[in-house]
C-alpha cells in the first residue's frame, strides 16, 4: 500500500535502539541514524526496547536542531512548493508517469486540473506548533485529544475517522492525506449510494482543511482519485484540494538516505514530519508507534479505527517503519520534535 502509515511491520521489532544520542552544540551534522548500516531487525519477541521517557518535564525543544534541519531539509525539497502540483503547470490531457510504476501514465482530466490549487495552500504560513497524527492503536485510550486539538496546526493520515475516537485522537483538521487505497479499504470502492454518501459526510467534514491527495504515486489509484475529484465538484465540497509534486518522494528519501536512514519508501507519517519542518517551529507525533506491543507489553492494535492485527504487514511491504521509528526517536532524543506514544499529560 502506497506510502501507508508509520506504524507498520509486525513482528520485527529493532534490536536496541540507539538510547543516549546528545546533541553536541558544536556538532554541525544532525545524527539521526547511529550507524551507517541498516538496523538489524529481531525476529524473536524479545521485548520492545523503545522506550521513551514518560515525563514531559524531560523533553526540551531544541531550536537550533530544529532550525539546522529545516535549513537541510531545504536543500532537498521546499515543501510550500512541494505540498501540490499548482495550475499553471499542467494543464488537461497532459501525460504523466506514474513515480513509481514509470511504465504506465495517467492524463490529467478536467476534473483534477479544476481542483488544481493555484498558489500553494502553506503560501507564507507559519505555525507554532504542529501535531501530526498517525493511526496506530497506541492513541486508544491515550487521551491526547484535547492536547492534540490544542495545536495551531494538525495534520492527519488517510482519511482516518476521528468522530468516534475524539477523546483519544481530537477532532480539529487542517491537512488530510488520502491515498487511493483508502476507498477501497474504508470506502468499499464507493459499490453503492450508502458508501458513496459515507464518503461524502467524510469529505463535508474537513469543513476546509487541505485533502492532500497522492495521485500520481502509482497506477491502480487513478479511478478512485476520480470518484473523489468528481464527488468534490458535484457537491461543491468545501475541501482545498492539494495533490503532491512529482519530485517530492525522492527528495525525501534523498535527505533521510543522505542521514543514513535506509528507507525504501517513505510513509505518509514520515513525509508529512520532512514537509512540517519547513512551517512548523515545534512538531509533536502522535500514534506513531510499528510494534504489535506497547511499552508496557500490552497488545496494540495495528489502526485505532479497525480490527486489523500485525499480520496483515507483510515483509514485501514497501515501507520500512521500526527503522524509521528509529529515526524520529533519536531526533525526540535530542529535542527536534516530540514523540507521544503513551498517555498524554493530564489525560483524565
Amino acid at each position: 500500500d502506497l506510502a501507508g502509515y508509520l506504524h507498520k511491520e509486525g513482528r520485527g521489532t529493532i534490536r536496541s535502539a540507539v538510547n543516549s544520542l546528545h546533541s553536541k552544540s558544536n556538532r554541525a551534522e544532525v545524527v539521526i541514524n547511529g550507524s551507517s548500516s541498516p538496523a538489524v531487525v529481531d525476529r524473536s519477541n524479545e521485548s520492545i526496547k523503545h522506550n521513551i521517557q514518560p515525563a514531559s518535564s524531560k523533553w526540551r525543544h531544541n531550536q537550533t536542531l530544529s532550525l539546522r534541519i529545516r535549513k537541510q531539509i531545504l536543500k532537498f525539497l521546499d515543501a510550500e512548493k512541494d505540498i501540490s502540483v499548482l495550475k499553471g503547470t499542467l494543464k488537461p490531457g497532459d501525460i504523466i508517469h506514474y513515480i513509481f510504476d514509470r511504465d504506465s501514465t495517467m492524463n490529467v482530466s478536467q476534473n483534477l486540473y479544476e481542483l488544481l490549487p493555484r498558489t500553494s495552500p502553506l503560501k507564507n504560513k507559519h505555525f507554532r506548533t504542529c501535531a501530526i497524527v498517525g493511526n496506530s492503536g497506541v492513541l486508544l485510550n491515550s487521551g491526547c485529544g484535547q492536547e492534540i486539538d490544542m495545536h495551531s496546526f494538525v495534520i492527519r493520515c488517510n482519511l482516518a475517522p476521528v468522530q468516534e475516537y475524539a477523546r483519544d485522537v481530537g477532532l480539529k483538521t487542517d491537512l488530510v492525506t488520502m491515498n487511493p487505497s483508502v476507498i477501497q479499504r474504508a470506502f468499499e470502492d464507493l459499490v453503492n449510494a450508502t458508501w458513496r454518501e459515507k464518503l461524502l459526510q467524510r469529505l463535508h467534514s474537513l469543513n476546509g482543511s487541505i485533502l492532500w491527495i497522492p495521485a500520481f504515486m502509482a497506477r491502480g489509484g487513478k479511478e478512485r482519485v476520480e470518484w473523489v475529484n468528481e464527488l468534490i465538484l458535484k457537491h461543491h465540497v468545501n475541501v482545498r484540494t492539494a495533490y503532491p509534486s512529482l519530485r517530492l518522494l525522492h527528495a525525501v528519501r534523498g535527505y533521510w538516505l543522505t542521514n543514513k536512514v535506509h528507507i525504501k519508501r517513505p510513509t505518509t507519517g514520515l513525509l508529512m514530519y520532512t514537509l512540517a519542518t519547513r512551517f512548523c517551529n515545534q512538531i509533536y507525533l502522535y500514534g506513531f508507534w510499528p510494534f504489535p506491543l506497547d511499552q508496557n507489553q500490552n497488545p496494540v492494535k495495528y489502526h485505532y479505527y479497525d480490527s486489523l492485527k500485525y499480520g496483515y504487514t507483510s515483509q514485501a511491504s514497501p515501507h520500512t517503519m521500526p527503522l524509521e521509528f528509529k529515526a524520529l526517536k533519536n531526533l525526540h532524543e535530542q529535542g527536534a520534535l516530540k514523540l507521544t506514544v503513551g498517555r498524554c499529560d493530564g489525560a483524565t
